[in-house]
């Protein structure tokens, strides 16, 4: 019985605090997911979408062996679960633990079950009744031709702004930056800092000052300081010495030269698995598989040895070199043969992110760490570091949590996969269960295990990681006040090295010593949820080995750049893909006017398309932060998923099932309600701030960075404004079709069929 009381839960004897376990958590989780497969997923076939393989599919009846082509069941499973998972499930869940884990756990597991997958699902069977044609059209065959170029022009905004939210994630975990520092700061050092070229190096455990009011804080890291000027010697008579730094200074983080490397490397192998399957050895798949599989893991390994060599300075890049690099590679991949390269890294892909997210799984079971993330954080209740953060405003865990954690739970952006290329492979409808609510189910428990591993870290080591650098004064005082309720208390056995029992273990380990298990990575303020994730990833994965006998300091660094890798890939498949989904509704919006551009082999068109939608996520990257550019990428997709279920029920309805509406309807309003209050806050909040910060930065003289605020602001909002402004009027149109129809104003079934005659 002991045993079993240790499998859940277990006290931390310093503090007191219980801790709930991840085994548990995750199996409960598994058997609602399996659940509401078995039984939910079943009604919906049947009853809602009345799924029939008596009726031939698009992919059967237009089969033209390039876009409409019969596709294996698992096959094609593989290829939408690649194409659906982005960065939304890992980062969200990881940013939404400052509200603590119960809120992003509890919508993730009802979020998946009766909104995300039903969405997925029935846009599917929606499309594959509609000749596997996109959710415009499917508007504007419920709704009509106005409805249609309203969709169009709103989707195309929505995935721009999409693909600039999962860009600056791919950003986050590889680029460097320089992080503003306060003027006046105070820095505490052992020893006097290596100096090369106005950069200063400072060795561990300084005791920096952020402002003279602020309480000192010891950073276990080495760290590095630009520095225009050199700082002010306050004592210099014995060790330490405090330097107090001149206005203008940057903390300089480099990349992850390691981390570009081995994503780098995964292009030339993709391009190499492609021509292997279809030109050096056609349709010798598991070839191709065991070579691409196998050079990938080599480029992880090869990644170690690239960090102090001759090639670092190649792969060691800047935020803005990232920026370039990833538009670069979205513009070439959009206009790319699908088969070349689009096509074996979803192959590559959809293996190594189910196997990833089973091994986690795996680890999560065999390790079972005690989640040291309280249930519900008081301290950030109402918002906090990674989630606003804007002096005077708060983030309340309604709505905000529900556009913080998306994907995992319901995504807009699934919508244009499920009525993109999917529909044109599904070989008989009933596969439309197994392919639309099961993949979703998938990517819940992808939302569910970062959950979990960002929950598993100490609360010092996640907010030492998720606090930007230049506003850690600015929340030192919450922060104390976390650590004091939450955190983990290093035994006093801890500080004597002789007698360090278990102080090694994760929820002992500090920032100083986790960078130093991986590899020398400068980890503090490295925002935006990847490199958080990586660091919990990889803890989990090594506590599992440990519990098998596989130990040794050298285990950490490649589980946590296997982790970088696997969040890179997991994002550039959605990046490369959306960009070539915005490229064809940008051709296809031109071709109204323009005639040639609705030709999608046509290359000026398809260079034209892609550089403009390329240019566009970019520049959103470029000017935006990840504080500002996540939360509207989470209101624009919550907004497309909004724009999604309306339709589908109007679709239902014009079919003579509007009795099933409530399945979507409901989770309509939901979405609805949290979306349109998170719109007003931010737009009359966050984003109003930020226009009225920027010009009094313009008035005190700084017009470079109060000018880039001002733009950052007016963009965000007017986005903002527009893509609501569209999908309510959409709204509206349906509900107006739906009254119509309840009443007895128009008869269902009125809506075109297709060639079949299926409706």
């Amino acid at each position: 019985m002991d045993l079993f009381a240790v499998t859940l839960y277990s006290h931390d004897p310093h503090s007191g605090r219980l801790l709930l376990h991840a085994m548990p958590v995750m199996v409960v989780v598994l058997c609602c997911l399996a659940i509401a497969y078995r039984y939910y997923s079943a009604f919906l076939a049947a009853k809602v979408a009345v799924l029939d393989d008596s009726r031939v599919t698009p992919a059967h009846r237009l089969n033209d062996g390039q876009n409409y082509h019969p596709t294996n069941k698992w096959v094609l499973f593989g290829h939408h679960f690649a194409a659906i998972s982005g960065a939304g499930p890992l980062i969200g869940p990881v940013l939404a633990i400052q509200y603590g884990f119960a809120p992003g756990l509890v919508w993730l597991v009802i979020g998946v079950c009766l909104a995300g997958a039903v969405q997925d699902m029935l846009v599917l069977a929606a499309s594959v009744r509609r000749d596997g044609k996109s959710i415009a059209e499917i508007a504007r065959h419920e709704l009509g031709y106005p409805a249609a170029i309203i969709a169009s022009v709103a989707i195309l905004f929505i995935v721009v702004i999409a693909l600039a939210g999962l860009g600056i994630v791919v950003v986050k975990a590889l680029g460097g930056e320089e992080v503003k520092l306060p003027a006046g700061m105070t820095i505490e050092s052992p020893e006097p800092p290596a100096q090369r070229e106005g950069v200063y190096h400072f060795p561990a455990k300084c005791r920096v000052r952020y402002s003279p009011e602020a309480q000192p804080t010891l950073r276990s890291e080495t760290f590095r300081i630009r520095c225009p000027e050199a700082p002010v010697v306050l004592s210099d008579s014995a060790l330490p010495v405090t330097y107090r730094l001149p206005a203008g200074c940057t903390q300089v983080v480099p990349g992850s030269s390691w981390g570009t490397f081995t994503i780098a490397c995964t292009i030339p192998i993709a391009l190499l698995v492609g021509l292997w399957m279809y030109r050096i050895r056609p349709g010798r798949v598991v070839e191709a598989s065991l070579i691409g599989g196998f050079l990938t893991l080599a480029a992880v390994v090869a990644g170690n040895w690239v960090p102090g060599s001759p090639l670092e300075r190649f792969f060691s890049l800047t935020r803005d070199q990232t920026i370039i690099t990833l538009g670069v590679y979205g513009f070439i991949a959009a206009v790319l043969p699908v088969w070349l390269l689009l096509g074996p890294r979803d192959y590559l892909s959809s293996f190594l992110k189910i196997g990833t997210v089973g091994l986690l799984i795996v680890s999560v079971c065999v390790a079972n760490p005690a989640l040291q993330a309280p249930p519900i954080n008081e301290v950030f209740i109402n918002g906090g570091p990674t989630f606003l953060g804007v002096p005077g405003l708060s983030a309340p865990v309604f709505p905000f949590v529900f556009i913080c954690v998306m994907c995992g739970a319901v995504s807009g952006f699934h919508s244009l996969v499920s009525s993109g290329t999917t529909p044109k492979m599904v070989e008989k409808e009933s596969h439309i269960r197994t392919i639309g609510y099961g993949s979703m189910l998938i990517e819940g428990i992808v939302g569910v295990t970062a959950l979990v591993a960002a929950a598993a870290l100490p609360p010092e080591l996640y907010y030492a990681i998720n606090v930007p650098i230049d506003r850690t004064s600015e929340y030192q005082k919450q922060l104390d006040e976390v650590y004091d309720k939450y955190g983990v208390k290093v035994p006093p056995e801890g500080k004597d090295p002789a007698h360090a029992t278990n102080v090694d273990s994760p929820q002992h380990l500090d920032l100083g010593r986790v960078e130093e298990k991986v590899g020398g990575e400068s980890l503090r303020g490295r925002t935006g949820g990847a490199v958080t994730l990586a660091v919990g990833m990889s803890v989990v994965f090594e506590q599992a080995f440990n519990w098998v006998g596989v130990t040794g300091e050298w285990l950490l660094k490649y589980w946590y750049h296997f982790a970088i890798m696997f969040e890179a890939l997991f994002i550039l498949t959605t990046i490369d893909a959306g960009t070539r989904i915005a490229r064809f509704l940008l051709q296809e919006s031109v071709g109204r006017v323009y005639a040639p551009m609705a030709k999608q082999n046509w290359l000026p068109g398809a260079l034209l398309a892609s550089a403009v939608v390329t240019g566009g996520w970019c520049w959103l990257v470029w000017t935006g932060s990840i504080d500002t550019i996540w939360p509207m990428f989470g209101i624009a997709n919550q907004l497309l998923a909004v724009l999604a279920l309306a339709l589908v029920t109007t679709w239902m309805v014009n079919n003579g099932r509007g009795k099933y509406a409530a399945v979507t309807i409901l989770p309509m309003l939901f979405v609805t309600s949290t979306t349109l209050t998170a719109s007003f806050q931010l737009v009359t909040g966050r984003f109003a701030q930020l226009i009225e910060t920027g010009r009094a930065k313009v008035a005190a003289g700084a017009s470079e960075v109060g000018q880039k605020m001002i733009l950052t602001g007016v963009l965000n909002t007017a986005l903002t404004l527009f893509v609501v402004t569209c999908v309510v009027t959409l709204l509206f149109w349906s509900a107006a079709r739906w009254l119509t129809v309840w009443l007895g104003w128009g008869k269902p079934g009125t809506a075109p069929t297709n060639t079949n005659g299926a409706a």
